[in-house]
């Protein structure tokens, strides 16, 4: 199979399911934001050098595959099936906040990202989820589906992507503690 087909040649792409739409419509532009943060998260995993936490990233990025296999579904094909997420999904997560936040000074202040290479990408990787989130709260209202199998399945994606850009806020807070990088809080001035 070669990887190029050339069907994409005039702005169209397929969704899963078949039916051709443009490259430029909010679904395509709401799993692509989720390819985007899953290469993030690579690169966090590949950067990580705890065991455990490199586990939890490459789980995270399965789930991002299950996720994006969601956004890019055909809402009209009824017949569908995909992988789904499940709440355990989101409690694995928040499990994993509740271990680091117990190392953690309690936040007090908004924080300003950076202080090290990998707290950087550990930010940057938290702002794309937030995109893909936004995209994808704003897919789910502009889709109203009628079909609850498929609201559902876009509920849970926002839910998952709202957790897990509260776990990568403090995964880069325990990044830096581990790497001896200062956390710089942000003060406003006065």
């Amino acid at each position: 199979m070669k990887i190029y087909t050339k069907t994409g040649d005039i702005g169209e792409t397929s969704l899963f399911g078949g039916r051709r739409v443009l490259k430029s419509e909010l679904r395509i532009d709401a799993y692509g934001t989720v390819d985007e943060l899953n290469s993030w998260i690579g690169l966090l995993r590949d950067v990580q050098a705890d065991v455990a936490t490199k586990e939890l990233l490459k789980e995270i990025q399965d789930r991002l595959f299950t996720l994006g296999s969601t956004l890019a579904a055909d809402p009209d094909n009824l017949k569908l099936k995909t992988p789904d997420l499940h709440e355990s999904d989101i409690e694995l997560l928040e499990k994993a906040i509740d271990n680091m936040d117990e190392v953690l000074e309690s936040l007090r202040h908004f924080v300003l990202p950076g202080g090290h290479v990998y707290v950087s990408y550990c930010h940057l990787a938290r702002t794309v989820c937030r995109r893909a989130e936004r995209l994808s709260v704003a897919l789910h209202h502009a889709e109203n589906s009628t079909d609850a199998s498929k609201n559902s399945d876009i509920l849970i994606a926002i839910k998952y992507l709202n957790r897990l850009s509260d776990y990568l806020f403090t995964l880069s807070r325990k990044m830096a503690k581990d790497l001896g990088a200062e956390e710089v809080n942000w003060i406003p001035r006065k």
